[in-house]
Parts: structure tokens; sequence; C-alpha cells
């Protein structure tokens, strides 16, 4: 890694954009799979995050992981060492179960705060562990890295000119701790909390935002979306790739295959490994001109509570032996395996199966919305009918960013925008003229301090600004970043 104490966020922006548009399969070379002899399959995904706090010894940011070990008498800081070894060990489990003639997969989702916090701490153990996982032409097969947001901001109320930066920077963290090559090979996204915005100017900046940098996939919640006509998916639709269509207010489209995470306990369900159970429970199905595997899709957070901590490690080595017991390889239609998602796509694709057969999905809510709208859409008529449909209170709801990059930020709602919005908007008015006339501005010192400050704010740990120590961080943060704005 380039650098220590700031983490590598920006100032790559040209050359990752050209790495990452138009490319090619890369799992289809790697993947000892045959779409033919699996009737279901299981793909499971592990979400890391640690947020950065100013709660050095000095007040410098910092790890919460680095926080908790150095205060080990407060709340659960003492799981600190377990927390720190589950973001390493899939480094273990992968090659003990490839040793013992298994197939496993797992897909990775780390925040990049906590990416650049165990850097940051020293942690060698645990970033030579992913590097591992990243990297080693053994591993390719197995394991699936997903990106995400940097600082684990959640989408719905991320200033909409912020998702992209979120995006980026996380991709900026990864190639700057395992290289290009790595990088190329992430395709698929995973938001935090399975947050999915449903206000569609919101949705599509995201949507757009995703296929600017690259991404081939996105990971979504099953009640997240809706059928074109409103009606929830239906239970046969859950374990097949989905077309998610983004309209904005004004009639612009983007679309991205969308892989549904059933809905459930997270933690429960991927700690005791029910996705392999209940895709022993699934057929084939009818897809386009063929059939295709029936996929369980699930992630939980890879260290957060007991089940995670304690049970998940000998569930997933347990649920892969069976695996291999159950379904020695290349005999007849009957297997059950575990695959990961761009892995899947790509059989598919080889198939012939391509995402104009996926079924279309909108996010939730919004046929009552373009009902409500008419064919007349705008701005104005989109936000006039969200007001009447909430007005109605029946339980309508659309949770995403109503501020938009063509309305002044400020000018008008000085008390009313929120210290993350008010940074936001101060951060652009800032530099987003000198980044348009000179995109290499990002690689400035000043420009990377403030970004830092910016989506650390947008930490989702921070959003509720009620009393306490994370409103103290957050009111930190806010100030720290105002000052280097001005």
């Amino acid at each position: 890694m380039t650098q220590h104490q700031s983490p590598a966020i920006a100032g790559r922006e040209t050359d990752l954009h050209s790495l990452l548009q138009n490319r090619e399969p890369v799992w289809i070379q790697h993947t000892n799979l045959r779409i033919e002899g699996i009737r279901s399959a299981f793909a499971c995904a592990l979400h890391m995050h640690q947020p950065t706090i100013p709660a050095g010894r000095s007040g410098e940011l910092v790890s919460h992981l680095q926080y908790m070990v150095e205060n080990q008498g407060e709340g659960d800081n003492h799981n600190a060492e377990p927390f720190a070894q589950c973001y390493r060990r899939m480094a273990d489990l992968i090659p003990q179960l490839i040793s013992e003639g298994c197939n496993p997969r797992i897909m990775l989702d780390y925040s990049g705060n906590l990416l650049w916090g165990v850097h940051q701490m020293g942690r060698k153990d645990i970033t030579d562990a992913l590097r591992y996982l990243a990297c080693d032409p053994d591993m390719q097969r197995h394991v699936e890295w997903l990106g995400t947001f940097w600082s684990h901001a959640v989408a719905p109320s991320t200033p909409i000119p912020d998702l992209k930066l979120q995006i980026s920077a996380w991709q900026h963290q990864f190639v700057d701790l395992f290289g290009e090559d790595a990088l190329k090979r992430v395709k698929g996204f995973s938001p935090p909390e399975m947050h999915l915005p449903n206000h569609p100017d919101t949705l599509h900046a995201f949507i757009q935002a995703l296929l600017d940098c690259g991404y081939s996939w996105l990971m979504v919640q099953e009640h997240s979306v809706e059928n074109p006509d409103g009606s929830p998916l239906s239970h046969a639709q859950r374990y097949l790739p989905n077309q998610l269509v983004a309209r904005s207010s004004t009639g612009d489209t983007a679309r991205i295959t969308v892989l549904i995470k059933t809905q459930g306990s997270d933690t429960k369900l991927v700690g005791q490994m029910q996705p392999y159970y209940e895709a022993l429970t699934l057929e084939q199905q009818p897809l386009g001109s063929r059939h295709i595997p029936s996929v369980v899709t699930q992630i939980a957070d890879g260290e957060n509570g007991g089940v995670m901590m304690n049970e998940f490690p000998e569930a997933f080595l347990q649920a892969h032996r069976k695996a291999r017991q159950q379904n020695p390889v290349g005999e007849g239609h009957t297997q059950t395996v575990a695959i990961n998602g761009s892995e899947w796509l790509e059989l598919l694709e080889q198939a012939g199966v391509t995402a104009t057969d996926f079924p279309e999905v909108q996010a939730v809510q919004q046929h009552r919305l373009w009902q409500q709208v008419g064919s007349d859409s705008n701005r104005e008529t989109v936000n006039a009918a969200i007001e009447e449909l909430k007005a109605n209170n029946n339980g309508f709801s659309m949770e995403g960013a109503s501020w938009t990059n063509n309305l002044s930020w400020v000018e008008g709602y000085d008390n009313v925008l929120e210290p993350m919005n008010q940074l936001s908007a101060a951060f652009h008015q800032r530099f987003d003229q000198q980044t348009e006339e000179n995109p290499s501005f990002t690689k400035d010192e000043r420009y990377q301090k403030a970004l830092l400050h910016l989506l650390l704010l947008e930490t989702s740990c921070f959003r509720y600004w009620g009393q306490g120590t994370w409103t103290e961080y957050a009111r930190n943060i806010h100030s720290r970043g105002k000052a280097l704005l001005n």
C-alpha cells in the first residue's frame, strides 16, 4: 500500500475507468462447474466492516478495531481479537476444504474502512491472508470479492453526487492493496445493509454510477424490489438472476443484473449454512429457452454475534463436505453445489442465457408511484406524486435522497440540511469545477483529506444524530471536514 496514514481513495479515476470498462469473462477460465450437471446451488457472501473513528490516543483517525484492542475493559471490546481472526480465517478454511477434495465457494465484501484500518494497525497477518484470497491463482476458482461503498454508507441517505465517490474510493483502496488483476475480477457489488434506494432519481444515479465504475451485477434484498406490476417476486423468481430497471423522474433508464438475497435472519442463516440446505430442496427451472439451476443467494456479517464467531466455521466445513459426499462431480443431474455470483452469470452466458432473458424488476413502491404520476413525468410531477402518496398515509415511503445535481444544495436550505449534506454540498462547491477542468486534481492532498472526511461522515454508524459517543465522533469528523474545506 502506498500510503500508511492516509488511505488510497482517489487520484486514479481515469486509469481505473479504462481498466474496468468492457471486461472479458474471468470466471469461465477457472471454473470446474458445468451448468448441465447442476440442479441447484448456494451462493454465500460474508460482509465485514469496522468504522473509522477519531479516537486514537491523540484524537487521530483509527479503526474501531484498534480502539477495541486498546480499550479492552469497555463493553464488548474483549471481542477485538475474535473479530480480527474472523477477518482472516477464510484463508485457512478454503485451503482446508480444497485439500479434502471439496469444491468450496465464498464471496467477500470488506468495507474500505476495514481494509485501511487493519493496514493502519500493522496487522500483517490479516492483510497477508486477504492478499492470498484476492491474488493467489489457487484461490481464483473459489473466492469472489464484491465491491461496496468505501465507508459503509447507506445508499438512500447518501447525497447523490457522493454515491460514485464512495464506489470509486473502494476501488482505489482495493487496487492499492491487491493490484489491477485482482480488481478486474471484482464484478459484483454489495450495498451496505442491502439498502436499495427507491426514489427514482437516487436509484437511477446509483445504478448509473455502478455501470460507470464497471460493475455488472448487484446483490439486492428480495423485499426491496417488485415486479413491474407491483407484485412481489414469485417464489421461483428469487432463485434466478433478475434485471433491475431504474427509471429517473425525467425518463432516463439504467439497467443492471441483480441477484436476490432471500429474506431472513442473515447471520443465523449463513452462520448455520441454511442456504445449502435450502438449495437441496430446489430443482432446475425454465429461463429463456432452457432450464437452469436454482441458486440460493445469502449474505451475513462475517464477524458479528456468537453464531458467526463460533458456529459458522464448522457449519461451513460441514456443508461443503456434505456437498462432496452427496454429489460426486460429474454424476448425472443431481448436484447441489457451491457457486459464486459472477461464476453463475458467466456460466449462464456461456450456455446462451443472457440478461434479456432475466425477469425485469424495479425498486419497491415504484409501481404505485408511476401510476400516480401518469404520463407526464418530470421532477415536479414525481415529487408531487410522492408527497400525495405519503399524505394518504398508506405505508408509502421513498427514503431516498431528494436533492439532485441540478438544484442548489445550500441556498434556501441552511436550516434543514443535515450536517452530512452540508459538508457534501460544501465539498462539491469547493472542488467540482477544479476536478472537471483538471481530472488529475484528485491527486491533490487537500482534495484527498477533504474527501476522506466526507466519506467518513457518511458511515452508517454515525447516521443517527442523537446523543452519545458516536454522535460526538460524527460532530468531530464534521468539524474537521469543514475546517479542511475552509
